[in-house]
Protein backbone atom coordinates (compact mmCIF):
# COMPACT_ATOMS: atom_id res chain seq x y z
CA UNK A 1 0.00 0.00 0.00
CA UNK A 2 0.98 3.19 -0.53
CA UNK A 3 -0.25 6.16 1.67
CA UNK A 4 -0.16 10.32 0.66
CA UNK A 5 -0.16 12.41 3.23
CA UNK A 6 -0.57 16.30 2.47
CA UNK A 7 2.15 18.03 4.88
CA UNK A 8 2.99 21.72 6.01
CA UNK A 9 5.82 22.13 8.58
CA UNK A 10 6.32 19.02 8.98
CA UNK A 11 2.51 17.57 10.08
CA UNK A 12 -0.36 16.92 7.96
CA UNK A 13 -1.84 19.79 6.71
CA UNK A 14 -5.35 19.96 7.36
CA UNK A 15 -6.53 20.76 3.93
CA UNK A 16 -4.90 18.90 1.19
CA UNK A 17 -5.28 21.30 -1.47
CA UNK A 18 -2.88 23.84 0.66
CA UNK A 19 0.32 21.61 1.35
CA UNK A 20 3.66 22.19 0.74
CA UNK A 21 4.30 18.93 0.26
CA UNK A 22 2.98 15.14 0.01
CA UNK A 23 4.59 12.50 2.30
CA UNK A 24 4.58 9.21 0.02
CA UNK A 25 4.74 6.22 2.41
CA UNK A 26 5.32 2.75 1.27
CA UNK A 27 4.60 0.29 3.74
CA UNK A 28 3.66 -3.61 4.48
CA UNK A 29 -0.02 -4.01 5.77
CA UNK A 30 0.40 -7.56 6.72
CA UNK A 31 3.29 -6.62 8.89
CA UNK A 32 2.06 -2.96 9.97
CA UNK A 33 5.65 -1.41 9.22
CA UNK A 34 6.73 1.53 7.05
CA UNK A 35 8.82 0.23 4.21
CA UNK A 36 10.11 3.63 2.30
CA UNK A 37 8.66 7.38 3.05
CA UNK A 38 9.90 10.37 0.56
CA UNK A 39 8.79 13.70 0.84
CA UNK A 40 7.10 15.17 -2.52
CA UNK A 41 6.28 18.55 -3.95
CA UNK A 42 3.03 19.17 -5.60
CA UNK A 43 2.45 21.12 -8.54
CA UNK A 44 0.43 24.34 -8.10
CA UNK A 45 -3.01 23.42 -6.87
CA UNK A 46 -5.22 23.28 -9.74
CA UNK A 47 -8.93 21.45 -9.08
CA UNK A 48 -8.69 18.10 -10.34
CA UNK A 49 -5.24 17.35 -10.39
CA UNK A 50 -3.98 16.19 -7.22
CA UNK A 51 -6.15 13.09 -7.53
CA UNK A 52 -4.49 12.43 -11.12
CA UNK A 53 -0.82 13.52 -9.90
CA UNK A 54 -0.93 11.45 -6.81
CA UNK A 55 -2.45 8.46 -8.95
CA UNK A 56 0.64 8.70 -11.35
CA UNK A 57 3.30 8.35 -8.03
CA UNK A 58 1.40 5.26 -6.90
CA UNK A 59 -0.93 6.44 -4.55
CA UNK A 60 -3.72 4.14 -3.20
CA UNK A 61 -4.62 5.63 -0.37
CA UNK A 62 -4.57 9.54 0.93
CA UNK A 63 -5.27 10.07 4.08
CA UNK A 64 -6.20 14.11 4.97
CA UNK A 65 -8.10 16.19 7.67
CA UNK A 66 -10.31 17.84 5.15
CA UNK A 67 -11.22 17.78 1.59
CA UNK A 68 -14.61 18.47 -0.21
CA UNK A 69 -16.77 16.30 -1.92
CA UNK A 70 -15.73 16.96 -5.32
CA UNK A 71 -11.82 16.15 -4.65
CA UNK A 72 -12.95 12.99 -2.74
CA UNK A 73 -14.94 11.55 -6.04
CA UNK A 74 -12.14 12.44 -7.91
CA UNK A 75 -9.83 10.10 -5.69
CA UNK A 76 -11.91 7.41 -5.26
CA UNK A 77 -12.28 7.28 -9.96
CA UNK A 78 -8.55 7.25 -9.18
CA UNK A 79 -8.52 4.26 -7.49
CA UNK A 80 -7.21 5.83 -4.13
CA UNK A 81 -8.94 5.67 -0.89
CA UNK A 82 -9.80 8.76 0.73
CA UNK A 83 -9.31 8.87 5.03
CA UNK A 84 -10.72 12.25 6.29
CA UNK A 85 -10.88 13.90 9.40
CA UNK A 86 -7.00 12.62 10.31
CA UNK A 87 -5.41 14.85 13.06
CA UNK A 88 -2.01 17.30 12.23
CA UNK A 89 0.31 15.17 13.53
CA UNK A 90 3.53 13.79 12.20
CA UNK A 91 2.85 11.67 9.06
CA UNK A 92 4.68 8.54 10.67
CA UNK A 93 2.23 8.37 13.45
CA UNK A 94 -0.66 8.65 11.64
CA UNK A 95 0.41 5.80 9.13
CA UNK A 96 1.40 4.30 12.16
CA UNK A 97 -2.10 4.51 13.86
CA UNK A 98 -3.95 3.49 10.58
CA UNK A 99 -2.14 0.71 10.36
CA UNK A 100 -2.97 -0.32 13.85
CA UNK A 101 -6.49 0.50 13.09
CA UNK A 102 -6.10 3.15 15.88
CA UNK A 103 -6.21 6.46 13.94
CA UNK A 104 -9.05 8.52 15.39
CA UNK A 105 -10.63 10.79 12.84
CA UNK A 106 -12.74 13.82 13.27
CA UNK A 107 -15.29 15.61 11.46
CA UNK A 108 -14.03 16.31 7.51
CA UNK A 109 -12.56 19.97 8.34
CA UNK A 110 -13.58 21.02 4.55
CA UNK A 111 -16.49 22.78 4.03
CA UNK A 112 -16.50 22.42 0.41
Amino acid sequence: MRIAIPVANGALCMHFGHCEQFAIIDVDVENKSILKRDFVTPPPHEPGLLPRWLAERGATCIIAGGMGGRAQDLFTQNNIRVVTGAPADSPDKIVEAFLDNKLVTGPNTCDH
